[in-house]
């Protein structure tokens, strides 16, 4: 089953999620994103994606705290975005909790920077943030388009090491009208070992399910859980199904190896 990461999207010290990457189209869900953590744990969920959306627009991290307390609500695996500008912003963010980081904006206009953070902490903790306009990549909280061509951004890093990619369609976002399938599918095609985490667009439990047909690896979804367009029961079934098949090949393996002897 694909991996489930649900999002805390975070400004002003509040859960809240935009439309189309608009800070003008901002919806409140929470006041306490910590409750909102713990909730998502209670469901099952074990990772956890929290973008500080405050930081991605001010170029370093604004909401610390939010992120401790989180982390300390929880045990969640928490990967972090928005504001990683500095060598002191990444520090802080793995000092308040976080597990991993997802850091695009400098991979694109410091990738010197970005590559000493691949090198000091690894490709398990440090996830590479794509986030796609027109083709283009977009960077500082969406506010401004590169003329990095998203392919050639994801060539040149792969190469470097990057095993995990965070993608977001901006087109789709906070739009809850489907996911960009083909885009992902390219990305696989081009990239087929790649832990690629599909976010955007996720308007109900079938895109997940068409996400996962597609053996897109994880997705990352919020305004589809906040809005109660996802089925968890769905979701815990359709895992459950995933498990017994697998069992159920391992064991078929098992007999055949034990026939061949």
């Amino acid at each position: 089953m694909i991996e489930l990461i649900p999002a805390i999207d975070i400004i002003d010290g509040k859960c809240v999620r935009l439309t189309k990457g608009d800070y003008d189209q901002k919806k409140i869900y929470s006041e306490s994103p910590a409750e909102v953590a713990r909730r998502f744990e209670e469901l099952g969920f074990e990772r956890l994606h929290v973008v500080d959306l405050d930081g991605a627009k001010s170029h370093h991290i604004v909401n610390t705290q939010v992120l401790t307390d989180i982390a300390q609500a929880t045990n969640l695996t928490i990967d972090f975005g928005g504001g990683l500008k500095t060598d002191a912003d990444i520090e802080t963010a793995f000092n308040s909790g976080a597990h991993m980081v997802t850091v695009g904006s400098i991979a694109v206009s410091n990738p010197q920077l970005f590559a000493s953070w691949l090198k000091r902490y690894g490709t398990e903790r440090i996830i590479l943030g794509a986030d796609v306009r027109d083709g283009k990549v977009a960077i500082n909280g969406w506010k401004e388009e590169s003329a990095t061509d998203l392919f050639t951004f994801l060539d040149h890093y792969v190469e470097m090491g990057v095993t995990k990619v965070l993608c977001t369609d901006i087109s789709k976002d906070g739009t809850l009208q489907g996911p960009a399938t083909a885009l992902y599918k390219q990305i696989m095609e081009a990239h087929p070992t790649l832990h690629l985490i599909a976010s955007g667009g996720v308007s109900s439990t079938e895109d997940i399910f068409e996400l996962d047909e597609a053996n897109i690896p994880a997705v990352v979804f919020g305004k589809a859980f906040y809005e109660g367009k996802i089925d968890m029961e769905k979701l815990k079934d359709a895992n459950a199904i995933q498990h017994k098949q697998k069992q159920k090949k391992f064991k078929e393996r098992c007999i055949k190896d034990w026939q061949r002897e």
